[in-house]
């Protein structure tokens, strides 16, 4: 390569992350990337189920997983200061 970066895309989960939040990368039939963040709640039958935080539950085949890693738990929604309070 000259003079550019090339991300290595690794998948570091496993179906022992089950119950953590992950970060996945797919690639979709139109070979566009499409990133997926959430719990994941089940891995089984080649299938990851993951939980985005609004409630969806998107399946993805694990074929089409190009990366994948665990990632931090969502941090508290921001809470907004009540009328009157200094803000």
């Amino acid at each position: 390569m000259t003079g550019r970066f090339a991300a290595r895309l690794v998948v570091s989960i496993s179906r022992a992350d089950v119950g953590q939040r992950v970060s996945l990368r797919r690639r979709l039939p139109t070979g566009e990337y499409s990133d997926v963040v959430g719990v994941l709640e089940s891995w089984a039958a080649g299938t990851l189920r993951v939980r985005r935080r609004d409630g969806e539950v998107v399946e993805v085949p694990e074929g089409i997983v190009v990366a994948g890693k665990v990632v931090p738990p969502q941090p508290p929604p921001r809470r907004r200061p009540r009328t009157g309070e200094p803000g």
